[in-house]
């Protein structure tokens, strides 16, 4: 390995000085910064989180090192173990944090299960905030317009009534009772269907989908999407799979996600402000829009200030 320099200065962990983000809501989460299988042994790679750059790596022991670096220097492992942050691996990708979380990193029972299929569908950067990136995973109104004849199509464009509530005891955000008519719902589809839908929003940057499995009635497959501010303006959209799939190959898995994703990503560029209004008043009401509505009123009440417009301080 090449030898490198030591970037200059002494990072006092958790010292709010040494952050970018002034906000101690989004810097005491936990953050999916890169999926496992794209790190390489003894390799240094680089990413950003919250307005820093960070650095990361993997031992030949699997440990995964990552340590916040001055962009402006090359890289090196820090030698004192103080200045690693610290680290979570789950459901295949690494977790990390700028600040000192509460709790742990939220549970998919599913990635348990046996006969799952547990697949990393890619890693897209997309130029909008996170907030605005969530949101729009919740909207089912979009399908008939911007996923043509895969998730929706015209005359289907009806968003029935569901239910939407707020778990206190488990503090995320849960709506249930979606059904929408859908062409193609997933690769394992062979015809249109109407198909059930879970959303379940477990973080502020985070989202589970369930849905209808084509191959079990009983079950659901998991759509995870892991989204990582880069800035209040940016993210890398992690797009997680733990599907009931015995037909087709990975590649074939993580294309049809690819596809949708694409289809997404000039929509969110294309929104204004991209930073997501959290006064619901900016927005009309309706019922497709229950959830995002929700979700709104779930990081204003935890105070969240990145990545979002405060109602406070919005013009009227």
């Amino acid at each position: 390995m090449a030898r490198f320099l030591q970037p200059k200065g002494d990072l006092k962990e958790n010292n709010l000085s040494d952050y970018s983000c002034k906000d101690p809501v989004a810097r005491n989460l936990w953050h999916v910064i890169v999926a496992v299988e794209d790190i390489g042994t003894d390799q240094i790679g680089r990413t950003k989180l919250l307005g820093d750059t960070l650095a990361y790596t993997k031992k030949a022991s699997s440990e995964v090192i990552v340590w916040k670096i001055d962009p402006t220097y090359e890289l090196q492992i820090p030698s004192d173990p103080t200045k690693h942050l610290p680290v979570k691996t789950r459901f295949n990708y690494i977790w990390t944090t700028l600040g000192q979380p509460d709790h742990d990193v939220f549970p998919i029972t599913e990635f348990e299960e046996p006969d799952r299929r547990n697949i990393h569908a890619g890693t897209i950067g997309v130029k909008v905030s996170a907030p605005r990136a969530i949101e729009n995973f919740l909207d089912m109104g979009h399908f008939p317009y911007v996923h043509t004849d895969i998730l929706g199509a015209e005359p289907h464009t009806e968003v029935k009534e569901y239910f939407v509530e707020v778990s206190e005891e488990r503090d995320e955000i849960l709506a249930t009772n979606c059904r929408f008519w859908q062409p193609m719902a997933s690769t394992t589809s062979t015809g249109g269907a109407d198909v059930d839908y879970v959303y379940r929003v477990p973080h502020p940057f985070c989202s589970v989908l369930y849905k209808s499995s084509p191959l079990d009635k009983n079950r659901m497959d998991a759509i995870a999407l892991f989204v990582q501010p880069l800035d209040e303006e940016s993210i890398r959209a992690h797009m997680f799979l733990c599907v009931l799939d015995d037909f087709n190959e990975d590649h074939l898995i993580r294309s049809f996600q690819q596809t949708i994703f694409a289809q997404d990503k000039p929509i969110l560029e294309n929104q204004y402000p991209k930073r997501l209004p959290l006064d619901p008043r900016m927005e009309t009401p309706i019922r497709a829009d229950k959830s995002a509505i929700t979700y709104r009123r779930w990081l204003s009440a935890k105070g969240l200030n990145y990545g979002v417009i405060p109602a406070a301080t919005q013009t009227t």
